[in-house]
C-alpha cells in the first residue's frame, strides 16, 4: 500500500496516509473529507561522496576563484 501526502483544504493541515484503492481519506485534525493529494519527492540518504567541482587545483567557487577557499 502506498503512502501519500495530503493537505486539508479546510484547516490547511498537512499529513501522510497509508491508502488502499477506493478508500476515502479524511483529515486527522478536523475530520474533513476535502483533502488534496500533494506531489511527493523521493529522497534517498546515503554515504556516497559528493562530486568535486573544480577540486583544489582551481576553477569553480570551491577551487578558490571566488575568494571562499
Amino acid at each position: 500500500m502506498p503512502v501519500y501526502e495530503y493537505v486539508c483544504m479546510e484547516c490547511e493541515s498537512h499529513f501522510e496516509e497509508l491508502v488502499r484503492n477506493g478508500v476515502t481519506v479524511s483529515c486527522p485534525d478536523c475530520d474533513a473529507s476535502n483533502v488534496r493529494k500533494q506531489l511527493s519527492v523521493f529522497a534517498a540518504h546515503g554515504t556516497a561522496e559528493q562530486p568535486s567541482f573544480g577540486g583544489s587545483s582551481g576553477g569553480g567557487c570551491c577551487g578558490g576563484s571566488c575568494g571562499c577557499g
